[in-house]
C-alpha cells in the first residue's frame, strides 16, 4: 500500500469509523537509522499520540533485513511517539525483495524469528510488535513455519495476506491456511487479502475463523466496507453509517463531497507535498484502484484532469 494508504487517506478512512487501527506506508530500513525529520514526514501522527486527527491508533511499519537496524529504528520511532511497531515482511515489489527486504525475508524463516526478536527486546513491553507476512515466496506451506518463528520471537500478532510473493495480488486468496495456522498459534492472527465486498468478509470468516481483519485495497474501493465489516463483527458503528445495503456508490457526485474532503487533510501537507498537484495525483490514484473492482465510468474523464477545480467539475457535472 506504499504511496496509497498516506496520511490525508488514513485520517479520511478513520474520520468515517469502522478501524480499530491504522498500519502506516512502511519505512524503508537500509544502511542507516533514519533521522526524525522522515518518520515525521511520513507519520506525522507521531506528533499527536501516534493517532489520526479522529484518535484512531497509528502502528508505525518497518521494513528491512537488518535485525540491528530495525531495532534502533523502532527505538527511534519509540522516542518521537510510535507505541506500536509492525514488521513488513509481505511486501511482493521486486525492488524491495532485491535490496533483502518484505516478501524477501519468507525464505528465511529463522530470520523473522531474529528480526523480531530483536525488536521486541528493543522496545518498551508495553507497545505491541506484530508481523505482517503473506503465505510463502513460492509455497504456500511455508506459512506455518513462518509463523512458528514469527511468534517465538515475540510477535504480539502477526497479519497474514493470504498468498505468496510470485503471487503478488493475483485472486484468488488462500484463506484457509490463515485458518490452519489460526488453530495453531497462541497469539491473534489477521486475515488479509482479497476481501472487497461483504460476501468476501463472510466466506473469509468462515475459512479462517478469525476474530480480525485487515483491509487494504478494498476501504479504498469502497468506503463504506469498514462499516460493513464491523456490523458484521458485533462492533460499535459511527452515527454517520445510513445504509449497510450493497457497497458504495459508483456514482460520481456521491464521489464528490469524499474527494473534497480528502483534499482538506491534503491540504495540511502542503508544505511537505507541494499542495494540489500532489492532491490531484492521489485521487486519481485512489480512483483507479477504486475502478479494479466496479465500473467507474467517469474514471476516464478524471484521468485528464490537472487540477482541483478539473477534477471537482468533472465529478458534479455528472450522475
Amino acid at each position: 500500500m506504499e504511496g496509497v494508504t498516506d496520511a490525508p487517506m488514513r485520517a479520511l478512512l478513520s474520520e468515517r469509523g469502522g478501524f480499530n487501527y491504522c498500519v502506516s506506508e512502511f519505512l524503508r530500513i537500509s544502511q542507516d537509522v533514519l533521522p526524525p525529520k522522515v518518520y515525521l514526514e511520513h507519520i506525522p501522527e507521531l506528533r499527536a499520540d501516534c493517532r489520526t486527527p479522529s484518535g484512531t491508533p497509528i502502528q508505525v511499519q518497518l521494513l528491512g533485513g537488518n535485525e540491528e537496524l530495525l531495532a534502533l529504528s523502532a527505538v527511534r520511532a519509540c522516542e518521537l511517539g510510535a507505541r506500536a511497531i509492525d514488521l513488513n515482511f509481505g511486501c511482493p515489489a521486486p525492488t524491495v525483495n532485491r535490496h533483502d527486504g518484505g516478501a524477501a525475508l519468507l525464505r528465511y524463516p529463522d530470520r523473522i524469528r531474529s528480526i523480531v526478536a530483536a525488536v521486541r527486546a528493543a522496545v518498551p513491553a508495553e507497545f505491541p510488535v506484530s508481523a505482517k507476512l503473506r503465505l510463502g515466496w513460492d509455497d504456500m506451506n511455508a506459512i506455518h513455519l513462518n509463523a512458528e518463528r514469527a511468534a517465538e520471537g515475540g510477535a504480539s500478532w502477526i497479519t497474514i495476506h493470504a498468498r505468496t510473493k510470485v503471487q503478488g495480488y493475483i485472486p484468488p486468496a488462500h484463506w484457509k491456511y490463515i485458518g490452519a495456522v489460526r488453530k495453531n498459534l497462541d497469539i491473534p492472527v489477521v486475515a488479509n487479502g482479497e476481501i472487497w465486498t461483504r460476501e468476501d468478509f463472510l466466506k473469509c470468516r468462515d475459512e479462517t475463523g478469525c476474530e480480525h481483519y485487515m483491509i487494504g485495497r478494498g476501504a479504498l474501493a469502497d468506503p463504506e466496507l469498514s462499516w460493513v465489516i464491523s456490523h458484521e463483527l458485533g462492533l460499535k458503528l459511527p452515527s454517520r453509517c445510513q445504509s449497510l445495503e450493497g457497497s458504495f456508490s459508483t456514482r460520481a457526485r456521491e464521489w464528490l463531497p469524499l474527494i473534497e474532503r480528502f483534499a482538506e487533510h491534503c491540504a495540511a501537507h502542503v508544505e511537505t507535498h507541494s499542495g494540489a498537484p500532489y492532491t490531484v495525483r492521489r485521487v486519481k490514484q485512489w480512483v483507479k484502484m477504486a475502478s479494479l473492482k466496479k465500473e467507474l465510468p467517469w474514471f476516464e474523464l478524471l484521468k485528464r484532469t490537472q487540477t482541483l477545480s478539473e477534477v471537482y467539475a468533472v465529478l458534479s457535472q455528472l450522475d
